[in-house]
């Protein structure tokens, strides 16, 4: 697919999230004069800027930032479009002498720049349709649970909320008749269209999760619940994909009346502890990763040097 010819090179800083890659790669992005490529799934919304931990300007004034605030909540967007746009993007850094660092915690925008994905048939309106209806009438929970029948691996990746998960999902299995998981395998993910150095960072899962307690702590004192409200305001709407993500969905139900302060704070906590472990396991997965814990930033320079060295 990719031919013969010098690849451009990239360097991948992804890892759970709370662990202060963005940071890192800021530090990182001025050293080496680079510019910082999002690979976070929902950086790429506008006015989601708390609860996505997204760099402040004063961050982005300290390095380029790419791939962020790209659409609004409402607006679809999906690994496929972050490739294709993120690879674009790359191509003129890599016609400037600049080697990107694509950073963030969502294994599949990184895997889709990588390596392309699997082709899942094209988008089918009246099947869309009908889920999406069956979705307002029965619940996305009635659909979650047909998923766990056809697609018991997707469906165990999939929050039974994620509504529009769920309905492509079942979209693509009424479609090719197989399951993501089937259509991946047979993809195989084995063309890189780039050199690249993959560093993960990782800590302990104790001090990880204790890291995960405070940022939550600190998101709302930063006015995570205002940012929320303000969003509601605006007209968007609960059952939004951008409305279902971690930290919203939860701040939602507290306003709607569904859960107490405190519930929506343990479940938070809990949610994104349980997120983590997911993104750990996605990447431990990946033999190519090199792991370092935050505080070795001269080894991962150290090992940078010696990427961008190399014929």
């Amino acid at each position: 697919m990719y031919p013969n010819i010098v690849k451009p090179k990239i360097i991948v800083i992804c890892g759970p999230t709370a662990l202060g890659k963005t940071s890192i790669a800021i530090d990182l992005a001025g050293t080496f004069s680079s510019e910082i490529i999002n690979a976070d799934s929902m950086q790429i919304y506008r006015y989601m800027d708390i609860g996505t931990a997204k760099p402040t300007p004063d961050e982005q004034s300290c390095a380029a930032h790419h791939m962020i605030d790209l659409v609004d909540p409402d607006e679809h967007f999906d690994a496929r479009q972050f490739a294709e746009m993120a690879h674009k993007k790359i191509i003129k850094l890599h016609a400037r002498g600049v080697t990107p660092f694509v950073v963030g915690g969502t294994g599949l925008y990184i895997k889709a720049l990588v390596h392309g994905l699997f082709k899942s048939g094209q988008a089918d309106p009246q099947i869309r349709e009908r889920l999406q209806e069956q979705a307002r009438i029965c619940g996305s929970d009635f659909l979650h649970q047909r998923l766990s029948m056809h697609d018991p691996d997707t469906a165990e990746r999939i929050h039974p909320n994620d509504t529009y998960r769920i309905i492509r999902a079942l979209e693509v299995h009424e479609l090719t008749g197989k399951t993501i998981a089937v259509l991946q395998s047979e993809h195989g993910f084995k063309d890189n269209r780039f050199r690249i150095l993959k560093i993960g960072l990782h800590i302990s899962r104790e001090a990880l999760y204790d890291r995960i307690n405070h940022r939550v702590d600190a998101m709302i004192d930063s006015g995570f619940l205002d940012e929320v409200k303000g969003l509601l305001n605006m007209g968007y709407l609960d059952d939004l994909k951008s409305m279902q993500s971690i930290g919203y969905r939860h701040l939602v139900d507290f306003i709607k009346g569904r859960c107490s302060w405190d519930e929506a704070m343990r479940t938070l906590k809990r949610d994104t502890r349980r997120y983590a472990k997911r993104q750990l396991t996605w990447f431990k997965a990946d033999p190519e990763i090199v792991w370092r814990e935050p505080g070795q930033l001269k080894e991962i320079r150290q090992l940078i040097k010696k990427f961008l060295q190399a014929e």
